[in-house]
Parts: C-alpha cells; sequence; structure tokens
C-alpha cells in the first residue's frame, strides 16, 4: 500500500510508533505504525497503519498492536488516539469499537477508489463525483483526557482539508 520512503520517513521521524510482530520462525505476523501530532489539547497518537497477515488474524494480534501503541502515547502524554478506517470495513470498525474506539466524525470524500465500497454513495452521485469514499475517524481517550472531552463525536461531516 506504502513505498518504501513513506516508511522510511515514518520510521525516522516516529521509531518509537513502528512495531514489527514476528513468528517464532521469523515470518512477519503484522506490523503498526503511527505517529504524536496536534497542539494542546488535539495532541494525540494517530495509527497510520495496522496490517495483520492473513495466516495469522483472529488471534488479537490487532489488538495487542493497538494496546502498544496507545501504551506508547500515554507516555508522550497524548490526549487521545485516533485512526481512519473505510466506512466499508465494517470487520475493522466493529474491532476498533470492541477496543472502546468511538465514531468521532466522518471525513467526506477522504480517498479516491472503487464507488462500491462507499456508504455514502447517493451523496457522490448527487455531488458529481463517482469515485469518492468517506472514512470514518474513530478516537479513544486515554488518561490525560480526564473529561473526555476529545471523544465528544461530531454532528456533522468534514471535509479532508478541516481535519487537523
Amino acid at each position: 500500500k506504502y513505498g518504501l520512503s513513506f516508511y522510511m520517513q515514518y520510521l525516522a521521524h516516529w521509531p518509537e510508533y513502528f512495531q514489527v510482530a514476528e513468528s517464532s520462525s521469523g515470518e512477519i505476523m503484522g506490523y503498526i505504525m503511527g505517529k504524536a501530532e496536534g497542539h494542546g489539547e488535539n495532541w494525540h497518537g494517530h495509527v497510520t497503519a495496522l496490517t495483520v497477515s492473513p495466516d495469522y488474524r483472529r488471534l488479537r494480534l490487532a489488538a495487542t498492536l493497538m494496546s502498544w501503541l496507545e501504551d506508547v502515547s500515554e507516555k508522550k502524554r497524548t490526549y487521545f488516539v485516533d485512526l481512519f478506517v473505510r466506512v466499508s470495513n465494517k470487520v475493522a470498525i466493529s474491532m476498533y469499537k470492541q477496543l472502546g474506539y468511538i465514531v468521532y466524525r466522518t471525513v467526506l470524500e477522504y480517498y479516491s477508489g472503487d464507488p462500491d465500497e462507499n456508504a455514502y454513495d447517493l451523496y457522490c452521485r448527487i455531488k458529481n463525483k463517482p469515485l469518492c469514499i468517506f472514512v470514518l475517524d474513530m478516537r479513544k481517550a486515554l488518561s490525560r483526557d480526564v473529561k473526555k472531552k476529545s471523544v465528544i463525536p461530531l454532528s456533522h461531516p468534514v471535509r479532508p482539508e478541516d481535519v487537523d
């Protein structure tokens, strides 16, 4: 999905947010990569990619990797962890909800791609944008956000340029 330079940039800037899970035979089972970003009460950990090899799915490896990234974010004193997931990825959305994430907001036209994947297909047709895909911005508050202000959902969707 990403090119080598993308991975290297993350590894150089946020090495503490990059974790690979290997089997005892040295096979890569999965990985997670992220970063810390934002300012003030928007200081947060961000999950850029979470991937688990098909042979290692349903073993709670994704949950383990997410917990690891949340721990890194706690140590950096962030307020929350967020991630973006396509609205069509029902399995991932369900997993993230089980891990305590909530849907904070919908981001309109975040990706271009296969319109069959788009849960908001009617909007795209009305706006004459046949290849637009929406994502959910999901969040989980961390211990620094005592009042849980970071996870009060927005009542309206936003555009990619409005995402900070």
